[in-house]
């Protein structure tokens, strides 16, 4: 069977997409997966080996771009099943208009229409009980329905191909030792700062790594590069990479890594792919709905009343999920 498979916009999503599609391909195993996605997103498609072949999409943040959606669609041929994973009416549009036979996503924003079975989804939570997991969305939108029903499913976990003479490159040009053992700490969420460990406890943590013979990466996008800086400067053996690095980069940088220390963001979920043992820090959100898919992880969290919130700015103002979770406490996990 040919998939076309419209992707989620965020960077844990996309990787715990893969989940999906191996398990597409280990049910099917002739099956070709095409993946229509933002184009940032494309140079980590391409390190899925179950994925065919990744699609720019030509819609952007708040615009519908109906004409080049138009144009795409028409030159999509040969498709026998779509899976729509963002909930959003714009994304399920190109599957509509290249006429896939058999369209399938989560009803909403009035796009039924559009798909020819449209799920309803499962509740997130019962009171503070965790229901959900956005890798079971995904997954359960292949389910048959009387799996979808149950909503128990064996998660595959994500594993992105590394490639290591890339990652000996990129360790020269940035200046990095390939011989000395390195962890790497991620500062960045871009859901909110209720996700984040202070800076300054970041900051210490890379100081404590470094006395243990270790030295410290600090990977994040170009808006990471002032935290960065913050953890860094001074630091002799801390090296901010925020924003020198791709995507595809920081998949083999984390893979030569010994342990990568996150919180609950997008480079958790890459990191956990890329072969990585985690160390995820989570304050407002929780593990029960976005973990790492791995076995290699640590959850690291400080039990307080109003936690998870899922909010991106504590209401109280205290953020105590977080400053809650002791240097010491994140240096243990990481030896």
């Amino acid at each position: 069977m040919n998939y076309l498979i419209v992707g989620p916009s965020w960077v844990g999503d996309m990787v715990m997409a893969q989940s999906l599609f191996i398990d597409l391909q280990r049910r099917d195993p002739g099956a070709v997966i095409d993946v229509l996605a933002p184009a940032w997103s494309l140079p980590i498609i391409a390190r899925m080996p179950e994925v065919h072949c990744g699609i720019a999409a030509p819609w952007s943040s708040g615009k519908l771009a109906l004409k080049e959606q138009w144009r795409l669609a028409r030159s999509l041929k040969g498709y026998d099943k779509a899976i729509i994973l963002p909930r959003s009416f714009k994304s399920a549009l190109i599957p509509f208009f290249a006429a896939v036979p058999e369209r399938v996503g989560f009803s909403g924003e009035g796009r039924s229409i559009l798909l020819t079975e449209a799920r309803k989804r499962h509740p997130t939570r019962e009171g503070s009980k965790i229901t959900d997991r956005t890798v079971w969305r995904y997954l359960g939108l292949d389910a048959s329905r009387e799996d979808y029903a149950r909503y128990q499913f064996e998660v595959p976990s994500p594993a992105l191909r590394v490639d290591p003479e890339n990652a000996a490159a990129v360790e020269q040009r940035l200046g990095l030792d390939p011989d000395k053992p390195a962890i790497a700490i991620c500062p960045g969420a871009e859901f909110g700062p209720a996700k984040q460990w202070p800076l300054d406890n970041h900051r210490a943590l890379a100081g404590k790594l470094t006395e243990r013979g270790f030295q410290v990466w600090i990977m994040g996008g170009p808006k990471d590069t002032g935290a960065g800086e913050h953890i860094a400067a001074g630091q002799a053996g801390v090296f901010n990479l925020c924003g020198q690095t791709r995507l595809e980069d920081t998949v083999d940088l984390f893979n030569r890594c010994q342990r990568v220390v996150s919180h609950d963001s997008g480079l958790m979920h890459v990191a956990a792919a890329a072969g990585a043992e985690v160390v995820a820090i989570y304050g407002s959100t929780s593990p029960d709905f976005t973990p790492p898919l791995t076995d290699s992880a640590r959850i690291l969290q400080h039990p307080v009343e109003c936690s998870p919130c899922f909010e991106r700015t504590c209401r109280y103002g205290h953020y105590q999920c977080l400053t809650g979770i002791s240097v010491e406490r994140v240096v243990e996990a990481c030896l």
